[in-house]
């Protein structure tokens, strides 16, 4: 019965260091991990011979900011060609209510001549003849007056056709054009630089690496045991090493859980070197211009 007791005793014992060792001496639990942001390689969208790329690796650079242009000339000139020609078919468009209006106008005419037979037809002072004679020729400009509208505005239509394929090709010229100019996706700071001025490039050839330095994240790993003291939103302290004992404190939000585990990996030592499995997690940090990526640091639940 005393061997049950003591193997309770060290059963007991065993756990509570076990969960000591995810703690600090404030009872909160802690993780290393390193800095990193958001990057983003930015590759060229058109081919083309870079004729100005003024990137340097370092600059401070804004969203939408344009940092270079790929060789656009022959594109430019497709599209005001596209653009004269459709002036040209503006301009040959036929005007419809000109071209009609005489044989309007002798219609008009033609039912007033009608009208005045048909009161004098009533007092025998016309013949019936006369009277037939001037409808037929009424008849005869209300067709002539249709088929004519109608094949008008049949050109009309065909014109119109072949414009809006123009302006369908024109907006494709703009397109490519959009894309041959290099421009920043966001504000940040350029990491690396891929090409130079002068360099062909080709579509979806990177040109250069640029990030967020001042919103940054540190991925630490978290053991199965810690989960349960740490949730999303967060407030946690966290510690940059900057070596030689030196470090800083900010503020940071857990802001991501994974919902997988992994192995520990080989840069990283837990709190429990026991556990093999850990769980990464990304805590937000406002960057004061003194955190690297890469560079080590801890986060401490409160």
């Amino acid at each position: 019965m005393k061997i049950n007791v003591l193997t309770k005793y060290l059963l007991y014992a065993g756990l509570a260091v076990m969960a000591a060792s995810c703690k600090d001496g404030n009872g909160a639990a802690t993780a290393s991990g390193t800095f990193e942001a958001e990057e983003i390689t930015v590759s060229a969208e058109a081919s083309g011979k870079l004729v100005s790329f003024t990137v340097r690796e370092g600059q401070e650079v804004s969203e939408g900011q344009v940092l270079g242009q790929i060789d656009s000339l022959s594109l430019y000139l497709n599209k005001e060609l596209l653009e004269q020609n459709i002036a040209a078919l503006e301009t040959g468009k036929p005007d419809v209510e000109a071209q009609i209006g005489v044989m309007k106008a002798r219609l008009e005419n033609g039912r007033h001549e009608l009208d005045r037979l048909s009161r004098l037809l009533e007092s025998d002072a016309a013949t019936r003849k006369q009277y037939d004679d001037a409808e037929a020729s009424v008849s005869v400009l209300e067709k002539q007056i249709e088929a004519t509208e109608s094949s008008l505005n049949s050109n009309i239509a065909s014109i119109d056709a072949q414009i809006a394929g123009l302006k369908i090709q024109i907006a494709q010229a703009e397109d490519m054009l959009s894309k041959c100019r290099i421009v920043s996706p966001v504000d940040g700071t350029v990491l690396s630089k891929y090409a130079h001025e002068g360099e062909l490039a080709s579509a979806g050839k990177p040109l250069f690496k640029v990030a967020d330095l001042e919103h940054v994240f540190l991925r630490a790993y978290f053991t199965s045991g810690q989960l349960k003291d740490i949730s999303l939103g967060q407030d946690v302290k966290v510690t940059a090493d900057f070596g030689g004992g030196k470090v800083r404190e900010y503020p940071g939000k857990i802001v991501w859980i994974s919902a997988k585990s992994e192995f520990t990996p080989k840069s990283i030592q837990t709190d429990d070197d026991r556990e093999n499995l850990v769980y990464a997690v990304k805590v937000a940090v406002e960057n004061d211009g003194y955190i690297k990526i890469g560079m080590f640091g801890k986060v401490i639940s409160r």
